[in-house]
């Protein structure tokens, strides 16, 4: 099984914030594979699905982003035997927006988020995909990351989750090397 996690922030407060670009694309994937998230488990909504015969966890960690390696080492712990089956997707403050990196190992590169989960699991070899939110201009770190796209900057944001989402069931269908030449 194949696990695709969108880090994000709960409730509507945070709906379409930078940091919750994880989400957005964790469900954009759901609706292309045409299930929904219906189930609190593991401390996350999760759905399941097929894709082109392979069985993929969708996971939105309800943990609140900073604390978000509880939910994933849960996951990680009664679903997968292998890490480099999960696919962690995140926002990332030092690519530009619209950009899409994807790893199969890597450091927490300053995202509390990243930290946790590799505080929680005890390694940085998983995959992730780390999306372009735009740097910092002249808001605090905190105020730009919970902040709302500016709605100039919303057409970009659409079209660089379609294309996450796209790397993300790359991922699932043909893994983590084909979906890096692809999509980096």
């Amino acid at each position: 099984m194949k696990v695709i996690v969108g880090l994000g922030n709960p409730g509507p407060r945070y709906r379409n914030t930078r940091h919750n670009v994880g989400f957005e694309v964790v469900d954009r994937v759901a609706q292309q594979l045409g299930v929904a998230f219906s189930r609190e488990k593991y401390k996350a909504l999760v759905a399941k699905a097929d894709c082109s015969g392979q069985p993929v966890l969708l996971v939105k960690p309800l943990t609140f982003m900073n604390n978000s390696g509880i939910s994933v080492a849960r996951v990680a712990r009664y679903r997968v035997h292998d890490l480099q089956s999960v696919l962690v997707i995140v926002d990332d403050v030092n690519l530009p927006l619209g950009k899409l990196r994807i790893r199969s190992v890597g450091s927490a590169g300053g995202h509390r988020g990243l930290q946790s989960i590799i505080e929680r699991l005890g390694t940085e070899a998983f995959p992730r995909l780390r999306m372009g939110v735009g740097a910092v201009a002249t808001a605090a770190l905190v105020d730009h990351v919970l902040g709302r796209f500016a709605p100039e900057e919303r057409p970009a944001v659409d079209a660089m989750v379609g294309r996450a989402a796209d790397a993300a069931v790359r991922f699932v269908t043909e893994g983590i090397a084909v979906a890096m030449n692809e999509f980096n």
